[in-house]
């Protein structure tokens, strides 16, 4: 789960990370008095949108005293942000940071991620803050640094100071970063992060360090334990059809192409899509109805994968072990019925119940290709798409 950037800044405030002065607002007037409550000469007016590259689309204007901060307010909410992140179609702004303005020397990087090959967190650094780390990793990785926190002992104290060290840190500078390194790692494991990013992590003429922008992303499996944080969730930024089934449990992501795949499990799901490309097609998302899905949740299924107008054929491949063929074939037959499919179908099932699913599917009067197996199944819905 994303959360905006003002909200990323409250949770690492709890934990110890210093962030400049400001707060949100969802109107001009609310900007006009957060600038006039900052009293500084300059703020910064940041749209608060689910994306990077804000600044280079402009969604990130200073602003010289109250006027101007709620002109410019103005002028941001409501817009239509584009980004790299964001596809041409942009964001809606709805809410906006307003902060202090700080007198800037130098911008860093600081982030911490699972490294799965390793099987711990790992955080990295860079003295090329403010810089697309994407990039940087791409052209010159050397300036990235990383330390590995061990799973039970945590991010050791030399390891805050190898990375500080390594970034070029004067000696007034390697302790508080230390502290904010080591308060950022409880953070990760506190809020159970999958992504804590600080870019730029800045150093003022004044010497602070401040977290200037942070980006959160937090692990959905674990918000149980986390009431707090689930409230955090901005539905208006997500995908609708990936909000509609997270409403009944089903696990969908929605991509570019034109295939549409119903699946039960992530493994089968993720050969599927590889299995289309290789027969020259492009999957239209991924949907991974689970082992254990009944005929309601394989209608509800079925229904979103279609409301996707780029779907062009669909592909259903389903292995039966819990999720018996019968119920699959059950749970298609009313999905079909209702929502009056346009585009082609093509089935493959196997498994527990397969003879009984297969009846049922042509005594109900279905128009749909079969497929014996998924290499076989993926050249026929590419040819039909």
């Amino acid at each position: 789960m994303k959360i905006h950037e003002y909200q990323a800044k409250m949770v690492l405030g709890r934990h110890g990370v210093p962030i400049p002065k400001g707060d949100v607002v969802v109107s001009a007037f609310e900007a006009h008095q957060v600038a006039e409550r900052l009293g500084t000469d300059v703020v910064v007016v940041k749209a608060q949108i689910h994306a990077g590259g804000r600044g280079k689309g402009g969604g990130i204007r200073s602003a010289r005293g109250p006027a101007e901060a709620e002109r410019v307010a103005e002028e941001l909410l409501g817009m239509q942000l584009v980004t790299h992140q964001t596809g041409p179609e942009g964001r809606k702004v709805a809410r906006l940071l307003v902060e202090e303005g700080l007198d800037i020397e130098r911008e860093l990087y600081l982030g911490l991620v699972l490294d799965r090959a390793a099987g711990c967190p790992v955080m990295m650094a860079s003295a090329t803050g403010g810089m697309d780390i994407e990039q940087v990793a791409a052209d010159t990785p050397a300036l990235i640094v990383r330390e590995h926190a061990h799973p039970t002992a945590g991010l050791a104290a030399y390891q805050a100071r190898k990375l500080a060290f390594g970034i070029g840190l004067g000696a007034t500078l390697v302790a508080p970063a230390v502290e904010i390194m080591r308060n950022l790692y409880q953070t990760f494991l506190a809020t159970d992060a999958s992504l804590l990013e600080i870019n730029p992590l800045v150093i003022t003429r004044g010497g602070q360090l401040l977290a200037l922008d942070a980006k959160i992303d937090l692990d959905d499996n674990a918000l149980f334990r986390h009431k707090d944080l689930a409230k955090l969730r901005d539905l208006s930024e997500e995908e609708p059809l990936e909000v509609e089934a997270s409403k009944h449990s089903l696990n969908y992501i929605r991509l570019d192409g034109t295939i549409g795949c119903m699946v039960n499990g992530a493994g089968l799901a993720m050969a599927t899509m590889d299995v289309i490309k290789l027969a020259g097609g492009e999957p239209a998302n991924f949907l991974d109805v689970g082992g254990g899905a009944n005929a309601e949740q394989i209608r509800n299924a079925f229904k979103i994968l279609v409301a996707d107008a780029n779907v062009k054929a669909v592909f259903i491949n389903i292995f039966g072990g819990i999720l018996r063929c019968d119920v699959l074939a059950k749970g298609i037959i009313a999905a079909v019925r209702e929502v009056d499919l346009q585009v082609p179908l093509v089935i493959r099932m196997e498994g527990t119940n397969v003879e009984q699913g297969w009846k049922m599917l042509q005594a109900s009067g279905l128009s749909f290709t079969l497929a014996e197996t998924m290499a076989q199944g993926a050249e026929h819905v590419v040819r039909l798409a």
